[in-house]
């Protein structure tokens, strides 16, 4: 681990407050389709999967991006590479105002996307200035940018509605740019850049950074994020379009339903790093998993009339969630979300801290596809089955996946733990902190 002796509380508190500002903005950025959308698919009369496809573009490249741009991290540190992202994002976003056509959005969209790569060097960045004991609260606050989508959600329609969807991209391109200026300014080296400079070291080569992705638990994690985060950014991509259709809501209400959504799924996601912290990342795992698993069986249990034959006649009766329960549930579904997507980022670190760029890039890379993949599917399963809770069957299908996973990993550390130290028979472990000491110990 790094040396941290010389750092002060101020430049600590300094690095996460300008990234964690940064990334809500670059957040904000990524997510804009998601309500200019909305207007270009009644323009250009697209159907929901070419709808899904848009929405769902820029995530691509946001993810695609996301293990060159951990690597860069990694080598020339965050304050150089967050700064010419949020550059790069803001020429792209200003350039969406330029298409016409379904495939120049597409375009601009796969541009506007280099936002969401802002989230690889974040990680990273912020990492490089707290202790292990103190990384998964810190990264837990910088992934509270998430709320930059209930941002988007909130303010876009009004701004759409009074001005045109135009305004919407000019507004957004001169925020991040303003960011980028100002965080280049304000930021400082990270404790391992400034090091490596005054020592006057060169940064380890690409293939020394890229080695722990041969390991299978590298991804493990990230089928996790898969779902914690890519299903998050697909949901919030989707919601809006969802109360549309499914509720026939307007798309202010529908936009502000969706961050109802959004915002638990960002602002607590520094509870789930505190809790990590303090219960064991992969407790709160189990949790996330677990709760995550009944919000999704009852959200995708679709509207449905049933008669039952009685003896005196037929009884008739239904089956339906109406937009106010379903608005708290997937509130219920975000928050345990969010405190999953911390507790992934609490892994990294502990088994990776001196590739905490790369493999977080990794684990970034797979879970924004799960935003890119994700919307997409909704789309073609509205075409195929006509069912508008099949989304949230694919997404039940995803968490019952990871849990089984994972749960079946854990055993078999857990036992392959006891036998490196002579304990094959007795209690089992304790499923969180005790299990990844343990295992770091053996491993040692």
């Amino acid at each position: 681990m790094h040396d941290l002796s010389g750092v002060s509380r101020g430049r600590q508190r300094l690095a996460l407050a300008s990234s964690t500002i940064a990334f809500t903005v670059c957040f904000a950025v990524w997510t804009i389709f998601s309500i200019v959308g909305v207007q270009v698919k009644k323009d250009l009369n697209l159907n929901d999967t070419e709808f899904g496809l848009l929405v769902a573009t820029p995530i691509l490249t946001g993810s695609l991006i996301r293990l060159l741009l951990g690597v860069w991290t990694d080598q020339y540190g965050g304050r150089i590479v967050f700064t010419l992202v949020m550059a790069a994002a803001a020429v792209a976003t200003w350039a969406v105002t330029t298409a016409t056509t379904y495939s120049g959005f597409l375009w601009a969209a796969l541009g506007v996307g280099v936002a969401g790569g802002g989230f690889a060097v974040g990680i990273a960045y912020v990492s490089r200035w707290y202790p292990q004991e103190r990384q998964g609260t810190a990264l837990g606050i910088f992934g509270m940018g998430n709320v930059g989508a209930a941002v988007t959600k909130f303010c876009a329609p009004w701004v759409m509605v009074a001005f045109g969807w135009q305004a919407v991209a000019q507004i957004w391109a001169a925020v991040i740019l303003v960011t980028s200026i100002l965080f280049g300014l304000v930021a400082k080296d990270d404790p391992v850049i400034a090091g490596r400079r005054a020592e006057r070291r060169r940064p380890e080569p690409l293939s020394a950074m890229l080695a722990p992705l041969r390991e299978v638990r590298v991804w493990r994690f990230s089928l996790y994020y898969f779902f914690v985060f890519g299903g998050f950014v697909a949901l919030a991509l989707w919601l809006p379009r969802y109360y549309m259709g499914a509720y026939g809501l307007d798309v202010k209400t529908a936009g502000m339903l969706g961050a109802a959504y959004s915002i638990p799924g960002s602002i607590f996601r520094a509870a789930g790093g505190w809790m990590s912290d303090k219960r064991g990342a992969r407790s709160v795992m189990y949790w996330t998993f677990g709760v995550a698993t009944l919000c999704l069986f009852i959200l995708a249990y679709p509207a449905t009339d049933y008669v039952v034959h009685g003896i005196k006649g037929d009884i008739s009766f239904s089956m339906s969630l109406g937009f106010v329960p379903f608005t708290i549930v997937t509130f219920v579904l975000g928050f345990f979300m969010s405190l999953g997507k911390a507790a992934v980022y609490k892994h990294i670190p502990h088994y990776y801290p001196q590739h905490v760029g790369a493999v977080g890039g990794i684990v970034g890379l797979v879970g924004g596809l799960g935003g890119f993949v994700l919307p997409i599917a909704f789309g073609a399963l509205n075409d195929l089955t006509g069912v508008w809770t099949s989304c949230f069957m694919l997404l039940f299908i995803v968490v019952v996946a990871s849990l089984g996973w994972m749960h079946y990993a854990v055993r078999r550390m857990e036992g392959e733990a006891l036998h490196r130290i002579g304990m094959t028979d007795g209690p089992a472990l304790p499923v969180g902190d005790g299990l990844d000491r343990l295992l770091t110990q053996s491993h040692r």
